[in-house]
Parts: structure tokens; sequence; C-alpha cells
């Protein structure tokens, strides 16, 4: 058996026991709630938000960072969408039912995590614009990442390769916008 083998098969073997215990976890109200907000602000929604208060109060790099934002994120959904077609892991919810999550997954397959990629492209591009701003975005995407774990959309490892392609496309983005 090839060592890529022998690594992936125990990727797998993690993935699957915390999807398990993720999937049985009985979470409080206020969790729950959280997670679902989180999971829907990754949707778009936050970031669109902040695209438009940029704009609106953004200063002189205003143009720059949405531009920055917006290019590392669209990079990010053409190259998710192509691994998903590539990859076709199947999703958590799919293979096994969560004891209180219902939402619906956005596409079929799982790898990589496209909110994740987008979270993380966009707060890391943004927040090198604003550094004041960097912590908060980092704790938004991360919030956003963990929720599509807990909400039983994604695997640890979809998660974890979606914010890392999320972090190499923000930090590009902004640099080819900076030198621009």
């Amino acid at each position: 058996m090839s060592v890529a083998k022998v690594v992936w098969n125990q990727i797998q073997s993690n993935d699957h026991r915390l999807m398990k215990r993720v999937h049985r976890w009985r979470a409080p109200r206020w969790f729950r709630i959280a997670m679902i907000i989180a999971t829907r602000g990754g949707d778009g929604w936050f970031w669109y938000g902040l695209g438009a208060i940029l704009l609106l109060y953004g200063g002189d790099d205003r143009f720059l960072a949405v531009g920055a934002a917006t290019s590392a994120a669209i990079g990010g959904i053409f190259l998710f969408r192509a691994l998903k077609r590539t990859s076709r892991r199947k999703r958590p919810c799919e293979i096994e039912p969560h004891c209180w999550a219902s939402i619906l997954p956005p596409d079929k397959y799982s790898f990589p995590s496209g909110h994740s990629i987008t979270a993380f492209a966009i707060a890391i591009s943004v927040g090198l614009f604003y550094p004041q701003l960097q912590c908060c975005l980092l704790l938004v995407a991360f919030l956003i990442a963990a929720s599509r774990i807990i909400l039983g959309m994604h695997f640890l490892s979809d998660v974890l390769a979606g914010s890392t392609i999320g972090i190499l496309l923000g930090f590009f983005s902004f640099h080819f916008f900076v030198t621009f």
C-alpha cells in the first residue's frame, strides 16, 4: 500500500470519527443558533455587507481592498467548484444523519469547503489592507469554517484544505492589487 493511500485512509478515519461525535452531540440552543448564523453569514451576506461598508467608509484603499477581496473570492469559487467535481467526496450529512441540524447543503460534494475558501480569502485580503480589522475578520472566518463541521456540511479535512486555499488566495490577491 502506498504512503499516500495510508495517509488518506488515516485522514478519512479521523474525519469519520469526528463526524460521528459531532453528529450525535446535542449542542446548547445558543450554540446551535450561533452556528447557523455563522454559516448563513458565510453564504455571502456578511461579506456583501463588509464590502458595502468598506466602499462607503474604507478610505483611500477601499477600491483596492474590495477589488482584492472580490478577486480572491471569485478565484476561490472557480477553484472549489472544479475541485468538488473532481473529488466527488460525499458530505457528512449524506453519510450519517445529524441529530439537530437540518440545513440543506448548497451543492452535492464536500471537498473542499467553499465557505472556508471564501471566508479566509476575503478575511486575509481585507485584513492585510486594514490590519486593525484582521483579528475580527479571522474570527468570523474561523466561525464560518467551524460551523460547516458542526452543522454536518463538511469533514475537518475539507475545512482545513479550504481554509488553506483561502489564505493563499487572499495573500496573493492582496499582493497583486498592492503591486498594481
